[in-house]
């Protein structure tokens, strides 16, 4: 799968001319067979995948934050510009959910992972301020298993300064022991830094190209 090597970050990226929540996957639902490009985010449940996606969306709430991490139960699918979907996974290790509803929702990942016929790439979401857990490492080599080469965005940013970005990231390779190639992309959520090269990222996996603007002769 997508092996990240990249080059500079293009100037120009996906404008967002339409957005919808058009799948809903709980526990027993089957997953859809999509004709268009995904790609899926995951991350720990506290770690700010909803604001997030927010921002790459440039909507302030449109996948729905809640102040009680381990709400989102489901797999939403977002078509965006009827073009490709934006697949937000379940939060994982919340200590307060049951044993047995986290293996439910570890279930209902592997599934997607598995079944999936569209599925580009896998965005992990990993918090910049801390060293990742078990469970971030458990879901890093659970999705390379799976035959996917994560791209790690490290969030919340803008929680620390700029001269322990480094340190940090340096942590978050080691702790998860990625791959050489491995692109891990600092992002903040309020200052938006981070998101023209997520954003890049994704036009480069799914083949878009933003159509030209036309001139008046």
């Amino acid at each position: 799968m997508y092996g990240v090597a990249v080059g500079k970050v293009k100037c120009t990226i996906m404008v967002i001319r339409s957005l919808e929540l058009e799948t809903v996957c709980g526990i027993t639902s089957v997953i859809p067979e999509n004709d268009k490009p995904e790609v899926a985010f995951a991350g720990k449940s506290n770690v700010g995948k909803s604001s997030l996606i927010n921002a790459l969306m440039n909507r302030k709430s449109y996948a729905r934050i809640s102040a009680q991490p381990g709400k989102t139960q489901t797999i939403n699918f977002y078509n965006i510009n009827d073009f490709m979907y934006c697949v937000d996974l379940p939060g994982y290790g919340f200590a307060k959910v049951s044993r047995e509803t986290q293996q439910k929702w570890g279930k209902m990942i592997e599934n997607y992972l598995e079944k999936s016929t569209q599925l580009k790439a896998v965005f992990l979401l990993i918090d910049i301020r801390h060293e990742p857990s078990s469970n971030d490492k458990d879901m890093y080599d659970w999705i390379v298993y799976n035959g996917y080469n994560p791209i790690i965005i490290a969030t919340k940013l803008d929680k620390i300064n700029r001269s322990q970005i480094q340190k940090q990231i340096k942590l978050i390779k080691n702790k998860l022991e990625v791959k050489p190639e491995t692109k891990i992309i600092p992002f903040s959520s309020e200052t938006k830094q981070g998101r023209d090269e997520v954003w890049s990222l994704i036009d480069e996996i799914t083949g878009y190209e933003e159509p030209e603007k036309k001139t008046d002769k």
